[in-house]
């Protein structure tokens, strides 16, 4: 029996490389990379299939799942044009002319991992839910949601089955952004000023992130639904400061500091963003994702945030 195709766009990124492991664990699909170029990194049991950048997405025939991972996350600052702009050609165009082919060479399946920016930045005293007013507020967030939007309208009434995937910050080891960043303060063992930080953060482990996003691929329940999508347990800056550092086997001082101050300073060197996904407090209610389609984080998010310093120390010792 032929095994079904699936196709995964930024195979080569952070969460890809991840999913591509786990599809291949699993042995139930053909797994095919849509790539610009062809990739050492990626294992020879992936078909790469390599489209041109600035063409129109093509693929080979039969897929049964597309899972769409590729999508501009940053903006070079001294980039002509504007953010936005950017971001909606790779985010909001390509992603549309890659869900009309999919339409098109008759796909069943095509999952979308979005952000929980689209719902907004920073939640009060109710978390988020798939129920909550969209309010994205960054130009990356903005994209996103029209993005989502455009594939809803597109495939309305269609056959093939659209699901999307709000992840909040994923962390590991390896992580990029501003959780390397985090990741790098720890390692210093230097003080740091988040003692009187007390706000409340929904994250998820890449290892759950990779395995819901299986699951979403398979699970019949999971056709045409959004999902919020997090470790289901909320931690402040402080205490994953503290278990990154236990990781690293180092002790670290957390010292109380004015928040207002912590604020100015962050946007006085053009790093604002980084503090608002570290500080303010942004919680989710992934409870559909159990209740719909039974599923559980297989990682314990307190046991991946020490996984996650323990792998990123390991790495930067120097090999004998």
């Amino acid at each position: 029996m032929t095994s079904e195709k699936v196709l995964v766009t930024g195979a080569t990124g952070f969460i890809g490389q991840a999913l591509i492991r786990q599809l291949l664990l699993r042995q139930e699909a053909e797994v095919i990379a849509l790539v610009r170029r062809r990739s050492q990194e990626l294992p020879s049991a992936v078909q790469q299939f390599v489209c041109a950048s600035g063409g129109d997405p093509s693929f080979p025939d039969d897929v049964a799942t597309v899972i769409h991972l590729a999508g501009r996350a940053h903006v070079i600052k001294d980039s002509s044009g504007s953010s936005l702009d950017m971001y909606r050609v790779d985010n909001v165009e390509y992603t549309v002319s890659l869900a009309r082919k999919a339409l098109a060479s008759g796909v069943k399946r095509f999952v979308f991992i979005s952000s929980i920016g689209v719902n907004g930045s920073a939640t009060g005293r109710v978390p988020f839910n798939e129920e909550s007013v969209p309010s994205p507020k960054a130009d990356y967030a903005i994209s996103k949601w029209e993005a989502e939007q455009a594939m809803t309208g597109l495939l309305k009434g269609s056959g093939m089955e659209l699901v999307i995937i709000r992840p909040p910050l994923v962390y590991a080891g390896h992580a990029p952004g501003n959780f390397r960043r985090l990741l790098k303060l720890v390692a210093t063992g230097l003080p740091m000023p988040f003692a009187s930080i007390h706000n409340c953060r929904s994250m998820i482990a890449l290892e759950n992130l990779v395995d819901f996003i299986f699951l979403c691929s398979q699970h019949p329940a999971a056709a045409n639904e959004t999902f919020l999508v997090a470790d289901g347990m909320d931690f402040s800056t402080a205490q994953i400061i503290e278990r990154l550092a236990e990781g690293m086997d180092k002790g670290i001082l957390l010292f109380p500091a004015p928040e207002g101050l912590m604020r100015w300073g962050a946007r006085a060197v053009g790093m604002r963003g980084a503090f608002e996904q570290l500080c303010a407090s942004l919680v989710i209610d992934s409870s559909k994702a159990r209740d719909v389609l039974g599923w559980r984080a297989p990682m314990d998010a307190g046991m991946a945030l020490v996984d996650a310093g323990r792998k990123f120390s390991s790495a930067r010792r120097p090999s004998r």
